[in-house]
């Protein structure tokens, strides 16, 4: 995530002076913590949070578990992990189901968290969990806040309780006494109240957040925070937590390019747990929070689980059952082609779920000047081919090409690179289907997938070998491949869970990705 895009950058720079030391002084420690300290600090972490956190981290540094590890640098990075899942609540806390429904949640913060767009997220998130959710518009001062809610509402397919205008008029406690029994009444198993905010903390802000928390009795009271505002997020939760004792938290703006300490603080400041997290504009960028998959991410070690979740929900498994048996017998056209690069797109940004993998923190600048917008272009070209194109690309001669190119909007280039890599991505998924290696061009043999097809010759022994006969070119070779070695760092992130041959993609290899997937133009 780009909130934690600076204080991760920093703490894998400082991981990566260790990895070369075979054993760690005390001095290498305290030089770590430090570097560890200024990192949290810079990234607007509250203080005692971060006293604590570096306090726990060079105690356990120093200790036995570090001294007798086969590697003291990953073990260091393991501690810190661990810590880091400490400050952000430990496990995972679900939400409180009400005994007898409706459930009532309720949504507080000051204005311009995002309360509004939060409860069409969190609505559209339960509704997909199979509830039957209901929006309650309580924020009756901020101008057309209930207009608001209501295209939220639409926007998520809920329903919504909004007998007042807002915009200064009507009674925001009755409207959720109201709103509740409305709820009952209509058989909704969730009732979401969306409450006013304020510029800043003030009295009658709290007071009115109290009297409809009196009012309700909400089962859930969460506290909406913007993920930007660094250190004022600690005051402004100690305010509500004394004002309204809200159960939970929620993060928003977890997509700005900001320091993000407002995460890393408020569980060490209110013991308060954060429950979801906010990764964009769009009501699907929405997701409850794991403390072991944020620690993570900032950690740069991926983020497996919640991508292997994403692709579930956005991939149907029939589909893609039916898919693997065209493949298999060689069956698979670009109708089919163009079914997976929807279901990918569907699956949300490829930008984010490629930042879930593992040491991909280090390709921050080819992830940022990565374009989805490709994949549009090549439905575009797909789409303005026939039927009988689609299903045989071999027919398509250099008229026909002409045509699809003016149908799409493209060049006859971009029509012919499309074909080309339609037929290159066919043939390693036949490849993958019989059971061999597939070979991306400029990338190799995928990772992870060795013992089945041909076995090369390793390098430097028997007829496999191709080594230059030049010893200046030799030794440029020696050098690349370092070089390359060196850029994946050897693994996963700093060697945790890494298994053999798990080497990160280069900037060859993005670039190399960037071309299967759709970019026709320059």
């Amino acid at each position: 995530m780009a909130t934690f895009g600076n204080l991760s950058t920093r703490l894998t720079d400082t991981f990566k002076n260790l990895r070369s030391k075979g054993k760690l002084s005390a001095a290498d420690v305290d030089g770590t913590v430090r570097e560890i300290r200024r990192a949290l600090l810079e990234a607007d972490v509250a203080l005692d949070v971060v006293k604590d956190f570096t306090g726990k981290v060079r105690e356990r540094a120093l200790g036995d578990e570090v001294n007798k590890a086969l590697n003291p640098a990953q073990q260091v990075v393991q501690i810190v992990n661990e810590e880091l899942i400490g400050i952000l609540g430990g496990e995972q806390r679900r939400l409180e189901f009400a005994k007898n429904p409706p459930t009532v949640i309720m949504l507080a913060g000051l204005q311009g968290a995002g309360k509004t767009t939060l409860a069409g997220k969190l609505a559209k998130w339960l509704k997909g969990q199979g509830h039957t959710p209901m929006l309650v518009a309580c924020d009756l001062q901020r101008p057309n806040a209930v207009t608001q809610l209501g295209v939220v509402a639409e926007q998520a397919g809920v329903d919504i309780y909004a007998p007042e205008p807002g915009n200064g008029v009507g009674d925001p406690v009755k409207v959720a006494k109201n709103g509740v029994a409305e709820a009952k009444r209509t058989h909704h198993d969730f009732v979401i109240v969306d409450t006013a905010g304020r510029l800043g903390v003030d009295a009658e802000l709290m007071k009115q957040a109290a009297d409809i928390r009196k009012a309700v009795d909400p089962d859930e009271v969460l506290f909406v925070i913007d993920a930007m505002i660094g250190q004022d997020a600690v005051a402004t939760a100690k305010a509500f937590q004394e004002g309204v004792d809200f159960t939970g938290v929620v993060l928003t703006k977890l997509d700005g390019d900001a320091r993000g300490g407002a995460a890393l603080s408020i569980r060490g400041v209110t013991g308060k747990p954060i429950l979801f997290a906010s990764t964009g504009e769009g009501l699907d960028e929405f997701e409850p929070f794991h403390p072991d998959r944020m620690a993570s991410r900032i950690l740069d070690l991926g983020d497996i689980l919640t991508l292997i979740e994403q692709a579930q929900n956005a991939f149907d498994e029939e589909e893609a059952r039916k898919v693997a048996e065209k493949i298999a017998s060689d069956s698979f056209t670009l109708d089919d082609f163009l079914k997976q690069m929807q279901q990918l797109r569907g699956a949300g940004s490829i930008k984010k779920m490629m930042g879930m993998l593992p040491g991909m923190g280090k390709m921050k600048d080819q992830l940022d000047n990565f374009d989805e917008r490709e994949i549009v272009r090549t439905e575009a070209i797909i789409q303005s081919m026939t039927k009988a194109e689609r299903q045989n690309p071999k027919i398509l001669n250099g008229s026909r090409r002409l045509r699809i190119a003016k149908g799409s909007g493209m060049t006859v280039t971009d029509v012919n690179q499309l074909v080309q890599r339609f037929e290159q991505a066919a043939k390693m998924m036949r490849t993958v289907a019989k059971g061999g290696v597939p070979q991306i061009p400029g990338m190799g043999p995928m990772p992870g997938m060795g013992g089945h097809g041909k076995k090369k010759q390793p390098q430097g022994k028997g007829k496999g070998a191709k080594r230059s006969g030049n010893p200046a070119k030799r030794a440029q070779e020696a050098s690349g491949l370092a070089a390359r070695t060196e850029a994946t760092g050897g693994g996963s992130g700093f060697g945790l869970g890494s298994g053999a041959g798990a080497a990160m993609p280069t900037e060859a290899d993005m670039e190399q990705l960037q071309q299967m997937l759709g970019r026709g133009r320059h």
